[in-house]
């Protein structure tokens, strides 16, 4: 699904990516973990298009496309999603709003027919019950006031709307409290498809109790040193990354 090869990418001039290489098949989850400065975030925000990260070196395929030559609202409409580590807030714009217009926008790249008043509703209220966040608060700003749990259920609810080919989730697991933590880890497992693929990046093995993924992989100065499966997290959890250099 997304093929990897040689990547390189700086921000204000210095390099963070550092010749990373990662193929990430349709139906498989894989997870990235590394320490604080490693370029995990970097990846992501590169794969996603942000503005202000420099790929200098490298190619990243998706669906047999050139990613990188695509506009970030033409990356989402091909599939991409990311799942912020900390969530925006964006007041005076409803989560209805916010998500019905990303919806019909994605969907009008692709030349599909928009989704109606009714069958937008069905979708959002069927993915907010999941993912137990309350039908009200989709009427509120956008994660205006919304506690840290709450903006990652918000979060997994637009991604269960949107049904992304490929779901790149930034530390999804960050401030969560444990039984936060179950609920986003279930709506996550129920995204898993053979038609899809998760990349979710985090610092801690918790996670990956909830989300067992297919592939480990250990992500060190920009590259990634070292690839297993579950048992890998289980043991940097134990260990540490000191042991493993670049």
């Amino acid at each position: 699904m997304i093929i990897i090869d040689n990547l390189h990418a700086s921000v204000d001039g210095k390099p963070i990516l550092n010749g990373l290489s990662l193929t990430i098949n349709a139906g498989e989850v894989h997870a990235i973990m590394g320490p604080n400065g490693a370029g995990k975030s970097t990846l992501s925000y590169v794969l996603a298009g942000r503005a202000g990260y420099e790929v200098t070196g490298g190619s990243v395929t998706f669906l047999g496309q050139d990613l990188l030559a695509m506009a970030p609202h033409e990356r989402a409409a091909a599939g991409v999603f990311l799942g912020l580590q900390y969530p925006v807030e964006i007041p005076g714009v409803s989560n209805l709003m916010f998500l019905r217009t990303a919806l019909n926008a994605q969907r009008h790249l692709r030349g599909e027919a928009e989704a109606s008043g009714a069958e937008f509703m069905k979708l959002a209220k069927a993915a907010a019950e999941a993912l137990g966040l309350p039908f009200e608060m989709m009427k509120r700003s956008v994660n205006q006031g919304f506690s840290g749990g709450e903006k990652k259920r918000n979060e997994m609810v637009q991604m269960a709307v949107l049904e992304p080919k490929l779901a790149v989730l930034d530390e999804t697991d960050s401030g969560l409290d444990i039984d936060a933590l179950r609920v986003v880890s279930d709506g996550i497992n129920r995204m898993r498809s053979p038609d899809r693929a998760t990349l979710l990046i985090t610092h801690y093995q918790r996670l990956l109790d909830y989300v067992v993924p297919d592939f480990v992989h250990v992500l060190v100065a920009g590259r990634i040193v070292r690839t297993g499966g579950p048992e890998l997290a289980q043991e940097l959890e134990r260990g540490g990354y000191v042991s493993m250099a670049a």
